[in-house]
């Protein structure tokens, strides 16, 4: 029983990370040079490449926000131009499909946090995408800002930003430097999780089983 055990636990360890792969990594949040509103009837668009077919199960993105603000609700799309073109998957992001994290404050006075949206099932061919954040929500109505990187730590060199750093804008400037963001999801849109860490791990756990069973016989 006990080896038995120890086996399934090492399989359902082998599967995780796979549930959690970074498919497109634009970089770190900043919090430090400059945002953009994505409320007030302002969108902001940013370009994300995917290596091969994917699921796309959510995002990650750097807000910053007035002390004391939590986001109640984000609308996102995904297109195939600058806010417009082919639409391939729209929504609007709240309650548990959305998670806010407090990460600092800066010396603007603003609060930086990360944000999670979950919850979504969007198949994509390999190509360029635009993903496009508006309407975001807080109680007070104050202005919601997406966190500029300029790209800086994108994720070209690991496999997980295929066109890093993104191609961003803003409907009422134009082009404008990117953002802080991420695409989550499965099926090797970026870098596969290595095979090998786990294999050792379950050589490593059955070994231990065996020697037991041993003293045990």
């Amino acid at each position: 029983m006990v080896i038995a055990g120890l086996a399934t636990l090492c399989l359902v360890l082998a599967v995780v990370p796979a549930l959690a792969q970074v498919l497109y990594d634009n970089g770190p949040i900043s919090g430090t040079v400059d945002a953009w509103t994505i409320n007030y009837g302002f969108v902001v668009s940013d370009t994300f490449t995917l290596l091969n077919n994917s699921t796309v199960t959510g995002f990650d993105a750097g807000l910053w926000e007035f002390p004391g603000d939590t986001l109640l609700s984000l609308d996102w799309s995904v297109t195939a131009m600058e806010q417009g073109g082919t639409l391939y998957a729209s929504g609007t992001a709240s309650g548990k499909n959305l998670t806010d994290t407090f990460i600092s404050s800066n010396k603007y006075g603003y609060n930086i946090d990360e944000i999670s949206v979950t919850g979504l099932n969007v198949s994509l061919n390999p190509k360029t995408y635009w993903l496009n954040l508006a309407n975001a929500s807080v109680a007070d109505g104050d202005p919601v800002y997406w966190d500029e990187n300029a790209g800086v730590g994108c994720g070209g060199d690991d496999g997980k930003g295929g066109n890093c750093p993104s191609m961003p804008s803003e409907n009422g400037l134009g082009t404008i430097l990117s953002e802080a963001f991420t695409v989550n999801g499965g099926g090797g849109g970026g870098t596969t999780p290595e095979p090998d860490s786990f294999v050792l791990l379950a050589s490593g756990v059955l070994a231990v089983a065996g020697l037991l069973r041993r003293n045990w016989l």
